[in-house]
């Protein structure tokens, strides 16, 4: 038996124990126990669906400024993959769009025989996919994540540094359904993709992905999408940076090149040393990530002893084909245990034993894809970028696709912080 087994299933004699003991109490003075339970509503009038009366959901954390409102993703208290529709996270440009299904349509124009126009009648009498899969901001994670500074400032935990990405099952119908439709010629090579809100945002995407595994989605979780993710239909374009997942889809239009919209080609350009302080446009794809949600900033260790560490790996190439946990700043590394399901382009869960010392140490998580693909340090993301391995991008800087190692530093006191740039 290893240690680690072997301090767990201690931990769980303990524990198991200390309930006789209680329950050996309760019974020698069983005249003095108080039911917990009070009369509640009659059955049927308690609103179906929602939580329990004492329960305590979990909340979306939120950030405001003159052109943004983000809602986050509560990591620390999420099970599993799949993130309640509540729950996700929503990242705003503009007022969201109040569309009234019954009068909702959009169109497919542009490169095409056929410009059609389809509404929600239409899309469900076509045929429907569902797929499980993670959307997630361009900016999350970013260096900016990592900093609780200025007038507004928010607490640095796994919920802000990590959490504008959320893990659905949409449903729809395939994108490569209504190309078909509407006859793609053969000089096309892009879709335009344009919202109904204020700022009809925009997103270019290559039409050889938009023909494989994208929908037009009008489900979230088997429910229809909420107002903040699209209703009542979005595009929507797996593994990507949510930013092309363009939501209240009005328009799309077939192109024989990408198209300069400023939501792409401006606002979601970066300069880069690698390629001479130029901007490189037109990222797609979301490298291999990992993040340890539990333990993680914000949360204290009570004291010496198990604790499980689990998290989250991702990666737009495919599947997740590993994760390495380090419980000593990076010194060594051992392979977690990896949750079904395991799906390509969704969330998959990891879980590593772990007894602490009651020292002071450092811990992460690193993902390697089913591609060989494997999460960075820092370090190695400075190099990659042509930057030094010391240099340190300030935390207001807009890097997109960040996908640095996240290391939590646990204090003697049992508090964790984030010490990605200490």
């Amino acid at each position: 038996m290893n240690s680690k087994q072997s301090s767990r299933r201690l931990f769980l004699k303990s524990a198991a124990l200390a309930g006789l003991a209680v329950g050996a109490e309760a019974s020698a003075s069983a005249q003095g126990v108080t039911d917990a339970s009070a009369p509640g509503a009659q059955p049927g009038t308690h609103a179906h669906g929602q939580p329990a009366r004492l329960a305590t959901p979990a909340g979306r954390a939120v950030t405001k400024t003159i052109t943004h409102t983000t809602y986050y993703t509560p990591l620390a208290d999420s099970v599993g993959i799949i993130t309640p529709a509540s729950l996700h996270f929503m990242q705003s440009h503009s007022r969201l769009p109040d569309i009234d299904p019954e009068k909702y349509s959009f169109i497919i124009h542009g490169l095409v025989e056929r410009p059609l126009a389809f509404n929600m009648d239409d899309l469900k009498r076509l045929p429907s996919v569902s797929k499980i899969a993670f959307l997630e901001c361009l900016g999350n994670t970013g260096p900016r994540r990592h900093s609780s500074e200025g007038k507004n400032a928010t607490p640095v935990t796994v919920q802000y540094t990590h959490g504008i990405m959320s893990c659905n099952e949409w449903g729809g119908v395939p994108l490569s359904v209504l190309l078909k439709e509407v006859g793609v010629k053969k000089e096309a090579s892009w879709v335009v993709a344009e919202g109904g809100d204020g700022s009809k945002y925009s997103y270019c995407v290559p039409l050889t992905k938009a023909m494989d595994d994208c929908m037009v989605a009008y489900l979230q979780n088997g429910e229809p999408l909420r107002q903040e993710q699209g209703f009542p239909a979005r595009l929507f374009v797996p593994g990507f940076g949510a930013n092309h997942s363009v939501k209240w889809l009005r328009r799309l239009m077939i192109t024989d090149e990408p198209y300069m919209t400023w939501d792409q080609s401006v606002h979601h350009a970066a300069s880069r040393v690698d390629l001479g302080n130029k901007s490189r446009w037109f990222n797609f794809v979301w490298p291999p990530k990992s993040v340890i949600t539990r333990p993680s900033a914000g949360l204290k260790l009570n004291a010496p002893g198990y604790y499980e560490i689990t998290g989250l790996a991702w990666s737009g190439w495919g599947k997740v084909r590993k994760v390495d946990v380090s419980v000593d700043g990076g010194k060594s590394w051992k392979e977690a245990k990896l949750q079904d399901p395991i799906l390509p382009m969704a969330h998959t869960r990891f879980n590593f034993d772990w007894t602490w010392n009651g020292e002071e140490t450092v811990i992460m998580s690193r993902c390697t894809d089913d591609q060989g693909e494997v999460q960075p340090t820092l370090a190695e993301l400075n190099r990659n970028w042509g930057r030094g391995e010391k240099d340190r991008l300030e935390p207001i800087s807009n890097t997109h696709y960040w996908n640095a190692i996240q290391p939590w530093k646990i204090a003697k006191d049992g508090s964790i912080t984030d010490v990605l740039f200490a």
